[in-house]
């Protein structure tokens, strides 16, 4: 982890444990509720030091939490230790662990992988056992129940919060992945990717095609021409956004850094950070270095690992980590199909926070990103339910492939994202960095799994459904692809699940207008089809303009057909056109630093989007052969390459 990579680490200190209010334990504790003294001294008859009680208090006054939450999120006692002392308080017996062949998969079940605070435990020669956990606060409560009702001792026992969701989560692990793989497809057919060509689009796409072969038999020239002019027009439909938010971007750095929002009062929510892993042993290490460092109450915190159960490497180097309290290792069972939507998915229900966030194993956030997040949802209206962080490639420098990757990263999440964010339009979202709220997210039925660029399609549905998105300022830091194989493998991926969101969003294209709007249904025809039309036949545009320079060329410097010489204008703008304006929004979003990175590899582009192109075109084959596929790409760590 590179610090200078941070522009403001202030009050990282500070994040969990004020350091002023830390010296003086004593003269604060005046100033303790009655609910936090209460704590304290249940706490100090069970044994725990004084001192770490009364840090513990300073917490919870600051976090409005509980003495006990801090506690047990601050590591500094043992889970199992400390619900076994509250079981001999309450004379109960101890389990801790739960077999999850004796849990049954029960309405509800899914209710206690959450918020864990009790688990059926069948016998088979004796009657159940309702095992709990119990909290300090309803200690007495408990207890006098059981003083009440003595034979109640024998149907309970106590466990601890780990050991209740472990169960749980097993107990409904092959329910849990069916619905998951079913529930968007089944409850809102016409959202979900699972059928590529959907009703009559498949009908209509071989008419197309048919139609367009027989004439390119019959009349090859104007069918050329008609090709040259759709082309010509979606070519710079294109070029006239991004050119749109280089002026913006232009008067956004005129106008100076817009002011972050005022940090909210009062007491903070549980964030959940889910982070999808297959295959990243490497990584591990670096990934929880970086999520250690979030700006966040670590009792606050709920960190959701997400791991495939066949994946033993990457799990075995997890629990190798020392892992705090807000880390929890979810096994997502083996079952089609095997991409990083479905494992987010299967783990959504288990979500504690109130909003969550995405990253992926090879990301280090920005330590104050939840911290802004959280600000700028309190001042949103309450129908912005996503935020987006920029992406920031760092190591630009390592070839010209991921010099050019930096390049088209700052032009999209600081140029035209932004862009498209002030002005109210669709965002196509980031693969990482995704702040959603989560109920919300819940509602809409959370990511397709059939989706293989899930954050695109997840973008463009929040809006047709009436959500709206926003973005953010503090980054998260990537690798880029060094090697030509993985990239092209990674962006074969993207425009595959590019190609399925087009599809999925085209298939009542009367009602998408009426939930969009015709803007709206403007600008994602342009950033979606455009762009695959576009990278599709970029070679072919290309191919148009040296045929109509030779042409110019033997008629002596003039033409006297002027729909070819209005064509060769075109051609110019939208290739040299786009080119430029692709260097320019890209470099426009950089410090002095990345430009010095990326230096002169911006000659590259014209290249750079002819291996686009040929992205374009496996991925339009995968499409067919194999839709669902997800191309791996491999990380390493920072420095390790």
């Amino acid at each position: 982890m590179r610090l200078e990579e941070y522009p403001d680490n202030s009050g990282m200190a500070t994040a969990n444990e004020p350091s002023a209010r830390r010296s003086q334990p004593d003269a604060a504790a005046g100033r303790f509720s009655a609910a936090l003294k209460h704590e304290g001294r249940l706490l100090l008859q069970m044994g725990i030091g004084k001192p770490l009680i009364a840090r513990a208090m300073l917490l919870a006054e600051n976090h409005h939490t509980t003495v006990e939450e801090e506690l047990l999120a601050s590591c500094e006692i043992n889970e199992t230790i400390y619900f076994e002392a509250l079981a001999e308080k309450l004379e109960l017996d101890f389990m801790p662990d739960i077999d999850p062949g004796r849990v049954q998969d029960v309405a509800g079940l899914d209710t206690q992988i959450a918020r864990p605070e009790m688990l059926r435990v069948h016998h088979a020669s004796r009657p159940p056992i309702t095992v709990i956990v119990p909290s300090l606060s309803r200690l007495a409560e408990v207890a006098a129940l059981l003083e009440r009702t003595p034979l109640l001792r024998q149907s309970l026992a106590v466990s601890t919060p780990s050991a209740v969701r472990k169960a749980a989560w097993q107990a409904g692990r092959q329910r849990r992945v069916l619905a998951t793989t079913r529930a968007l497809f089944e409850t809102a057919p016409l959202h979900s990717a699972r059928i590529t060509f959907w009703g009559k689009q498949g009908f209509y796409a071989g008419i197309l095609v048919c139609a367009m072969l027989a004439a390119a038999i019959v009349l090859p020239m104007i069918s050329l021409l008609l090709l040259h002019v759709v082309l010509t027009l979606f070519y710079l439909a294109n070029f006239l956004v991004r050119f749109y938010a280089l002026g913006c971007a232009f008067i956004q750095e005129r106008a100076g850094r817009k002011q972050n929002p005022t940090p909210p009062v009062g007491p903070l929510p549980i964030y959940s950070v889910f982070v999808a892993l297959y295959k990243e042993t490497s990584v591990a290490a670096q990934l929880v270095d970086a999520l250690d460092r979030l700006d966040w109450p670590r009792s606050r915190l709920d960190i959701k690992l997400i791991c495939e159960e066949d994946d033993e490497e990457t799990i075995a180097a997890l629990r190798a980590l020392p892992l705090a309290s807000e880390y929890e290792i979810v096994l997502v069972p083996i079952h089609l199909p095997r991409t990083k939507p479905k494992a987010l998915n299967y783990a959504l229900p288990g979500a504690r926070g109130t909003f969550i966030t995405v990253y992926d194993a090879e990301d280090r956030p920005h330590p104050g990103q939840l911290r802004e997040a959280h600000a700028a949802f309190m001042a949103a209206p309450h129908r912005v339910i996503c935020l987006q962080a920029p992406l920031i490639i760092t190591n630009a420098r390592q070839s010209w492939l991921s010099a050019l990757f930096a390049l088209e990263y700052a032009g999209l999440f600081r140029g035209l994202l932004p862009m498209l964010s002030l002005t109210g339009l669709p965002l196509p979202l980031g693969g990482t960095s995704n702040h959603f709220r989560t109920a919300e997210l819940k509602q809409i039925g959370g990511w397709d799994p059939y989706n293989v660029t899930e954050d695109a399609d997840l973008g463009l549905r929040l809006h047709r459904l009436g959500y709206r998105s926003r973005v953010i300022v503090k980054p998260t830091f990537e690798e880029a692809p060094t090697l030509l194989p993985v990239w092209l493998g990674q962006r074969t991926r993207w425009f595959k699940g590019w190609l399925q969101t087009w599809l999925v969003m085209m298939r009542k294209p009367g009602q998408l207008v009426r939930e969009m709007g015709w803007p709206a249904f403007t600008v994602f025809q342009i950033l979606i089809a455009g762009m695959l039309l576009s990278s599709l036949c970029h070679p072919i545009i290309i191919g148009f303009l040296v045929y109509l320079t030779w042409t110019m060329l033997q008629d002596s410097t003039h033409v006297d057909d002027w729909l070819a010489f209005w064509l060769f204008i075109g051609d110019v703008v939208n290739i040299f056109g786009s080119y430029a304006v692709f260097i320019a929004l890209g470099r426009n979003r950089m410090n002095m630093r990345e430009r010095r990175a990326v230096g002169w590899s911006w000659v590259f582009v014209p290249f750079y989007w002819l291996i686009m192109s040929l992205a374009a075109w496996k991925a339009l084959l995968e499409l067919r052969t194999n839709p669902f596929s997800w191309n791996k790409t491999p990380h390493v760590p920072v420095g390790g390459r």
